[in-house]
């Protein structure tokens, strides 16, 4: 039996030391490890789903809209077949403050999980670019051989072959992407029609086939690290009740080896350094909680396999929390936690409140700039209007409107019947007010717009008039 003795400088060089950094400053390559086991299983069911839902997202249809659109250019925007016009930017705002606060929300009580389990950046590289590079290069000692060889057919082979699918599989995604900002029709036109036509699409496919490939040939846990936003959140969200991926450092220390018909005399860990080796980010989560775990579950599956084989109880890494793991205390709501749920409540009842009331035909009634009362027969006072309609639905609705004023009728100038389907429709037409109806030279009115015999909405405007 022995007892392994580490240098504590070692042991505190991950705190002001990258994961991915050599001693001499310079990038260390990772190769991890692949250990197969109940949770690697799970992550790859979760990841056929959201990779399918991902590819077909924006070619499935929902009464005749894609399911997802993020045009930003023509400021069309589409969540589950539902359009969202400019006037329902205040609901879009809403719903990303939500969606933002429900994964502080989650983060707090479980961590990093969207991490390792959910973000299209480690699906894509775990799940479809690594296991590429295993398919043809090997396993992490054959990679790590092959990289250290002289170049030689077989290794030019062997790069060429992984890296012209990585560019075929960025390539892939890049086209998925750019329909998600401008829809299915406009990407199928770029791809059949003559490229000069569509100069901008086709340098965006480029571009982001570039981006994709070097973020997953090249920067790779840099991404996580160092670039992505959401793992420097981690500090302030974290705390001792929230639940990670956690080494109990309470049964596993002090660290010892063990040979074969001995028996542990030390803590449960045998330092096999298998869960530092199976890590995609290079870390040792025997250090604690740390800015580079990416909860990704590799470990516990590496930890529980060697627990199984030197018949000690698995768990040693585990969802917990510190308090769980020092103090047996099981998970509980803490006063943040109550606070991010009240404010995400009341955040997801506001928007429910606004879309369920949300009218299907918005108005917009605006008098005629730089254009003044006019006079007309039979002492009538006039002023111009423009009127848009945005229908928000998939079916033409028909449209009228009246004043409700003393003596107010209305003259259309370019009459407006019908409200195109998931358009904007314009209009302009007259306001007539007898004269000596007339109380002010600014006269407040309210314009209802008629569908189906049914008023659908209500607009406040001005009428100018001369003065008494």
């Amino acid at each position: 039996m022995e007892t392994s003795v580490q240098n504590p400088s070692e042991n505190d060089r991950f705190r002001d030391h990258l994961s991915f950094e050599n001693d001499h400053g310079g990038r260390r390559w990772l190769y991890p490890r692949v250990e197969n086991g109940p949770l690697l299983r799970r992550r790859t069911v979760v990841a056929v789903v959201l990779l399918a839902a991902l590819f077909g997202g924006p070619f499935l249809s929902v009464d005749g809209h894609p399911l997802f659109l993020f045009n930003v250019i023509e400021r069309r925007f589409i969540f589950f077949g539902v359009p969202f016009w400019p006037q329902d930017f205040h609901l879009v705002a809403i719903g990303l403050i939500t969606f933002i606060l429900f994964i502080s929300l989650f983060t707090v009580v479980y961590g990093r999980v969207w991490c390792g389990w959910a973000c299209p950046q480690t699906i894509f590289m775990e799940m479809v670019f690594r296991k590429i590079e295993i398919w043809i290069e090997g396993d992490h000692n054959a990679r790590k051989r092959l990289d250290a060889a002289p170049w030689t057919n077989s290794k030019i082979t062997k790069k060429v072959s992984k890296h012209f699918l990585f560019l075929l599989i960025s390539f892939l995604i890049s086209n998925t992407f750019l329909a998600y900002l401008i829809g299915k029709d406009e990407l199928f036109a770029i791809m059949t029609d003559d490229v000069r036509n569509h100069l901008g699409g086709f340098a965006s496919i480029v571009v982001f086939t570039g981006v994709f490939y070097l973020v997953f040939a090249r920067l790779r846990e840099i991404v996580c690290i160092t670039i992505c936003p959401y793992g420097r959140l981690q500090g302030v969200l974290l705390d001792k009740s929230s639940v990670v991926v956690a080494y109990d450092h309470v049964r596993g220390e002090p660290r010892g080896k063990i040979r074969k018909g001995e028996t542990l005399k030390t803590g449960d860990c045998i330092d096999c350094a298998l869960c530092v080796q199976v890590c995609p980010t290079g870390i040792d989560i025997r250090n604690g909680t740390q800015l580079e775990c990416i909860n990704c579950t590799a470990c516990i599956d590496a930890c529980d396999n060697v627990m199984a084989k030197v018949n000690r109880p698995k768990g040693l890494i585990r969802f917990d929390s510190l308090e769980g793991i020092e103090k047996k205390v099981p998970l509980r709501f803490t006063g943040r936690m109550k606070a991010y749920t009240a404010v995400l409540l009341a955040l997801v009842g506001l928007l429910t409140y606004l879309l369920v009331s949300r009218s299907d035909l918005e108005t917009t009634v605006l008098r005629a700039p730089g254009q003044l009362f006019q006079r007309e027969a039979g002492s009538y006072v006039s002023n111009l209007y423009t009127i848009e309609f945005v229908n928000k639905t998939t079916r033409s609705l028909p449209v009228s409107f009246r004043v409700s004023y003393p003596g107010a009728r209305i003259r259309l100038v370019q009459p407006v019947g019908q409200a195109a389907p998931d358009a904007l429709t314009k209009g302009v037409f007259f306001i007539l007010i007898p004269e000596k109806n007339l109380r002010d030279s600014n006269t407040k009115l309210e314009v209802e717009v008629v569908s189906n015999g049914k008023v659908i909405d209500r607009i406040q405007t001005s009428f100018l008039g001369p003065t008494h």
